[in-house]
């Protein structure tokens, strides 16, 4: 081999062995919407910082967890770092498949930066954590005040109890205006903000279903009262009817968490600037909405990577204020909470200092241990049962008792 193919060839190899160096420095993020508006702007400050190259790949949110419950299964296609929906959390958790952060990178020792309730949502049967809290969704009602108001009702009237909301519909009802999209999205609420010391979502201590207590039937009972006097419009969340309802005032009222500001006015209806305003939930209620986590699945290889992009999005507090002010995740870091971002007016809210409200909500939501089999439950009670009751006419009782029998049937080898 003479000097010049020996030149080339090392040149060659040195080439191969950049490539090498720096695909060892790629990770890939696996997510949902709206967390690509909120990687665009906080990813080229970690590259900087830290070398690491990161990729993401989005899915919509049912596709994403479809998607990573295989992946979980099968050890093999996720991502290196992954969002989990709070909903998710415990299953994925009791798969097996995420890594155990407090043992692998000492995570517990930012436990105090973080709400309490989020912090026991991402932990393990065994205390340790498998998610890190990256934003919450504390619950609030969003409303249209141009509709309130030609329907002349007070916001703080509206939202006294359940039976003055009711009342506010039925006075947009005589203007063609549907008081919300689903009367599913209330029963959803009352279900998730009114849990009893020591219960779950669904399950008691001992994992036995709590599905058939005074929790489910109140909020069936009022779902139903809503359906009966035709003040919803049986529009599913995440469906094109339900977008087109926000952009031409079909509806004048949301449920959901403080994270539907970003969605609003970054893509489902910028438009409606300045005609939404928001309150607490109906009924004096505090709860969470939604929330997410990120975590780590065992099969990635480059999980000390993973592990510097999450300490990086969730325990840095300027990186949190971010996140938050661009697409509205509610941070999970209570370090946050004293900035003068939260004193700012948000436009889109008519200038209202929305960010206080949604501060207040996420102080005041007490702590809810997932359980493993969360999941199969909330398919069986929110898809199924109350679907009998509102569609079918089906008594609530009994769509409960039969949801109980079924909840202990699929869960009872999990």
């Amino acid at each position: 081999m003479n000097f010049k193919t020996l030149a080339l060839t090392s040149a060659v190899l040195l080439g191969l062995a950049n490539t090498s160096a720096a695909a060892e420095n790629n990770i890939r993020f696996d997510g949902f919407p709206d967390f690509d508006s909120s990687l665009k702007v906080l990813l080229p400050d970690f590259e900087k910082k830290t070398g690491i190259k990161v990729d993401y790949l989005m899915n919509n949110h049912g596709d994403h967890h479809t998607k990573l419950t295989t992946n979980l299964a099968t050890g093999s296609g996720a991502g290196d770092v992954i969002v989990v929906d709070v909903e998710k959390i415990g299953p994925f958790v009791a798969s097996g498949g995420l890594v155990n952060l407090s043992q692998q990178y000492g995570a517990n020792k930012f436990e105090d930066r973080f709400a309490p309730y989020a912090w026991a949502q991402g932990k393990g049967a065994d205390g340790d954590v498998y998610g890190m809290p990256v934003d919450l969704g504390p619950g609030v009602m969003y409303y249209r005040t141009d509709l309130f108001e030609k329907a002349g009702i007070d916001i703080n009237q509206a939202i006294q109890d359940w039976d003055s909301y009711i009342a506010a519909g039925e006075k947009l009802k005589k203007l063609n205006i549907q008081l919300i999209p689903s009367a599913a999205d209330v029963a959803q609420a009352i279900i998730f903000t009114t849990v009893p010391e020591g219960e779950g979502l669904y399950f008691d201590k001992e994992g036995n279903p709590v599905v058939t207590s005074e929790r489910f039937v109140h909020a069936f009972e009022v779902a139903k009262k809503i359906r009966d006097k035709g003040l919803d419009g049986r529009i599913l969340a995440w469906s094109n009817e339900w977008y087109e309802g926000f952009r031409n005032a079909t509806f004048a009222t949301q449920l959901s968490g403080a994270w539907l500001l970003g969605h609003l006015n970054n893509w489902i209806a910028p438009d409606t600037a300045g005609k939404w305003a928001v309150s607490h939930l109906p009924d004096g209620i505090y709860g969470s909405w939604g929330g997410s986590f990120l975590s780590i699945p065992k099969q990635s290889k480059h999980q000390d990577e993973a592990w510097k992009l999450i300490e990086y999005m969730t325990t840095d507090r300027d990186v949190q204020l971010k996140h938050f002010e661009t697409i509205a995740a509610f941070p999970a870091n209570v370090t946050t909470y004293d900035d003068e971002l939260f004193q700012q007016e948000v436009p889109f809210l008519g200038g209202q200092k929305a960010r206080l409200l949604f501060a207040d909500v996420a102080k005041n939501i007490k702590p809810v241990q997932p359980a493993k089999g969360d999941h199969v439950a909330r398919s069986i009670v929110l898809e199924n049962a109350l679907m009998e009751v509102l569609d079918e006419g089906k008594e609530i009782k009994t769509a409960l008792k039969e949801a109980e029998r079924l909840i202990k049937r699929r869960t009872r080898n999990l």
